[in-house]
């Protein structure tokens, strides 16, 4: 794709070198030097003139002076006229129009060199020595003053400098005393010298036009350079969108069928005793959980090399933050045999606490992914006004020769000596937590040794507790896998993912009101008795059908049935700002393909609090 003026369309060094008068920039460059120095000419003309009146009134006949003084004077304002006329011209000035200015100029100034000429033939012959050299000053002195000015165009240079000095030589050698022929000879080298300068002066003239073109030329291909730059740019920033959405879209829905298929196999698992589909099951759960992390690890590269990622700090308990990676990664150490601890909740940082929690949580997952006995430890130490978090575990640790390493994309330590079951992922994970931390300008930090375990660290300003809302007390788990006597009602438009909740939910003994969007609730609500107990917790998709949400079936059953109702949002979205939604409107979120025992967890964590 072609963008912005073609080459051809710009004069070639070589073409304003050639004819720098002719070339359409070039004249227009010159026309104008011409006109700019006009009112200097006219003013030494007007001196100059004056200079000859004086030194020959008396001496010259008076007719003869008065008539070349009415000649310059009518050519004088006609000098004056032209240019004022061309400083009133409309701009931008027509391409064809510059030969006409610049004919009319050269003209005008040609009849000036002859009038200067004519002053030499008329008032030489009646002068004595004095007056003569006088006037031969004058007109060497003007014809010197036109060589850089007309050094552009070098024919109508000689014409005038002929115009000027030929009269004067010719009259010269008329004159009958020898002093006068030898005066002759003495202006025909001075004419020469004079040509010699003016061809001098054509040369660097030359060269500053050669320069200038040159400058014309890359400035055109800059521009043409730069569009093509800017098209391409543009062409980028489209395709890096489409791209990010792509991935978007993708990821929702692929992670429908996921979120449903976990939603089955665990629903199958609490109806079957038999050892190999319990294993079946678990291996099922844990493909699920992979391609989870992939979506996941995917989406967040992407949203950071869009620039789509925007930092807003602002102070932030420790404590509520540790109570949600507490609430997603308790179970996944618990499987594990791990222990999972917390400290300096107390604390408060002065950060984007959706960044510094998506740091926390891809080290945490680390750690715990790569930890086979022992435990793991997150902790919030002050460090002047820096707050230090830091995840510590029990781990294999790592080389010193891998740790420049292993922030890098698609780098994992030695795979080959990974168990198969933990071969998850593409490597991302360290790669986000570096983009992250440099994008909220907080430094990382490792220390590790291999069989030792490691400590990442990543310091952030520190905040202030005041500025916080007291975070909420973590309730205690509750025990048992029913929900007996517990209303739950779910709006899903997704007929997979809702017949599997259905299934679940139904299983763990909790009373169901199932709707596959917000006219159907509507509808359920109108004819709700008014004395109807009100449902314990409201499980909502986030993308409902007819533009419609999971945080506008909130809004509408909390309005009927009272603004207390605890309400989990579930979506596989994970490009839009849902977590400063879920502040505002008081739910809690969940990431599709949602593993059973994260739900599960979940639902007793909003029942306990509600």
């Amino acid at each position: 794709m072609s963008v912005g003026l073609p080459l051809a369309a710009a004069p070639s060094p070589e073409e304003l070198l050639a004819e720098p008068a002719r070339a359409p920039s070039g004249r227009a460059d010159l026309v104008r030097s011409l006109f700019t120095y006009t009112p200097v000419s006219l003013a030494s003309h007007l001196l100059g003139a004056a200079v000859v009146v004086v030194v020959m009134r008396g001496v010259v006949p008076d007719e003869r002076l008065w008539w070349w003084c009415a000649v310059f004077g009518v050519l004088w304002v006609a000098r004056l006229a032209l240019a004022f006329a061309f400083s009133r011209r409309r701009h931008p000035t027509p391409l064809d129009a510059w030969p006409r200015w610049q004919a009319a100029w050269n003209t005008l100034t040609l009849l000036a060199a002859g009038l200067w000429g004519l002053a030499a033939w008329w008032f030489y012959g009646w002068g004595d020595a004095l007056q003569k050299t006088a006037l031969l000053m004058v007109i060497f002195s003007y014809c010197a003053g036109a060589v850089p000015l007309l050094v552009g165009q070098q024919r109508i240079f000689l014409a005038f400098a002929s115009l000027c000095f030929l009269p004067s030589v010719a009259v010269m050698l008329l004159q009958p005393s020898t002093s006068d022929r030898g005066l002759a000879l003495v202006m025909v080298l001075i004419f020469g010298l004079t040509l010699l300068l003016g061809r001098n002066y054509q040369r660097a003239f030359h060269r500053v036009i050669e320069l200038k073109a040159r400058t014309d030329h890359l400035l055109v291909r800059l521009q043409q350079e730069k569009a093509t730059a800017d098209a391409a740019r543009r062409a980028a920033e489209v395709a890096n969108r489409a791209k990010t959405q792509f991935f978007a879209a993708a990821s929702h829905d692929l992670r429908q069928p996921l979120h449903a298929l976990g939603l089955f196999a665990e629903a199958l698992r609490g109806k079957s005793q038999d050892e190999e589909v319990v294993q079946l099951v678990a291996s099922i759960n844990d493909s699920v959980d992979a391609l989870e992390g992939l979506f996941s690890e995917l989406l967040d590269i992407t949203r950071l090399d869009s620039g789509g990622v925007q930092v807003s700090p602002r102070h932030v308990a420790m404590q509520e933050v540790f109570r949600r990676l507490r609430l997603h990664f308790e179970p996944t150490a618990f499987e594990k045999g791990l222990s999972l601890r917390f400290r300096g909740g107390r604390h408060a940082a002065h950060a984007d606490p959706v960044l510094v929690e998506r740091i926390l949580r891809n080290l945490l997952a680390n750690a715990i992914r790569y930890t086979d006995d022992g435990g793991v430890l997150v902790a919030a130490r002050p460090r002047g006004d820096r707050l230090l978090l830091q995840v510590w575990d029990s781990g294999r640790g790592i080389a010193a020769a891998d740790q420049d390493r292993i922030f890098e994309e698609f780098f994992q330590v030695e795979p080959h000596e990974v168990p198969a079951d933990q071969r998850k992922g593409l490597g991302l994970g360290l790669a986000i937590v570096q983009r992250l931390a440099r994008l909220i300008e907080a430094p990382l930090s490792l220390r590790s040794a291999p069989g030792r375990g490691s400590v990442f660290g990543v310091s952030v300003p520190l905040g202030r507790m005041a500025a916080v809302d007291p975070p909420a007390a973590v309730p205690a788990r509750r025990g048992g896998p029913t929900l007996a006597g517990r209303c739950i009602v779910m709006v899903e438009d997704d007929l997979a993912v809702r017949s599997g909740l259905e299934v679940l939910l139904k299983g763990w003994g909790a009373q169901l009101h199932s709707f596959d969007g917000l006219p159907a609730l509507r509808a359920w609500l109108a004819d709700r008795a008014p004395d109807a107990p009100a449902p314990d917790l409201l499980i909502a998709d986030y993308r409902l059908g007819q533009q419609d949400s999971g945080i506008d079936a909130i809004r509408l059953l909390r309005a009927a049935v009272g603004a207390a109702l605890p309400a989990v949002v579930v979506t596989g979205s994970v490009m839009s700002h849902l977590e400063q939604e879920a502040q505002a409107e008081d739910f809690h979120l969940l990431m599709k393909p949602v593993a059973p025992n994260r739900l599960r967890a979940m639902i007793n964590f909003k029942l306990a609090r509600g």
